[in-house]
């Protein structure tokens, strides 16, 4: 089971963002806005070893399907024992 929850004030992730993620596991539950969409999250690594976030699909209160995307991490640094992610772009 995780514990580990993330909220996010906006109800879609962007490149830029911040997030704190937990150093360990590397998956976790992400909550969106004010309407509480959750979506599972999980820090994987490329081919080349860098990493990249699996976001999980999920649906907005207002209706909006988005799917499942995988995210770059444009940076990434330990922080307090969690890991601080700065995400890049949306891979798919």
């Amino acid at each position: 089971m995780n514990y580990h929850v993330i909220r996010i004030p906006e109800s879609h992730l962007s490149p830029g963002l911040i997030l704190d993620a937990p150093a360990e596991p590397v998956d976790f539950l992400l909550v969106f806005g004010d309407d509480a969409a959750e979506s599972r999250a999980r820090l994987l690594t490329d081919d080349t070893g860098r990493p990249v976030l699996r976001v999980g699909g999920y649906v907005t209160a207002l209706g909006a399907v988005v799917q499942e995307r995988l995210w770059t991490v444009r940076e990434m640094a330990p922080r307090d024992g969690h890991l601080r992610l700065r995400l890049g772009r949306s891979l798919s």
